[in-house]
């Protein structure tokens, strides 16, 4: 049951070394994430940390969905349909949080 072959009788390699290289770029990101999380100041550096924390949340989800998810390897098509719902989902939750009068709400 363990030995995985391909079907010209050849064992597929191991595909560690793709995987690590994930596992360092990962990392790095997230020890990123905690020296802005915990080097800029709150009050002076809102919103630019909110603006660098959503991007480097959609890197690191780029990252754990091709590689982890095997999109990276299908047909742009498939793509798409995964992520264009994902897209309006997000331009729903912004036009919601605008129209409800959340964002530019003074206290």
């Amino acid at each position: 049951m363990s030995d995985h072959t391909v079907s010209n009788g050849e064992k597929q390699k191991p595909q560690t070394k793709a995987l690590w290289r994930v596992f360092w770029i990962l990392l790095a990101l997230t020890a990123v994430e905690f020296a802005i999380a915990f080097g800029l100041d709150t009050d002076t550096f809102k919103w630019t940390k909110i603006i660098i924390f959503i991007i480097m949340t959609i890197v690191k989800a780029y990252f754990i969905v091709g590689n982890f998810m095997h999109l990276r390897d299908e047909v742009k098509s498939l793509i798409w349909t995964v992520i264009l719902p994902a897209m309006f989902v997000v331009w729903l939750l912004v036009a919601l949080i605008v129209e409800g009068g959340y964002i530019g709400l003074v206290r």
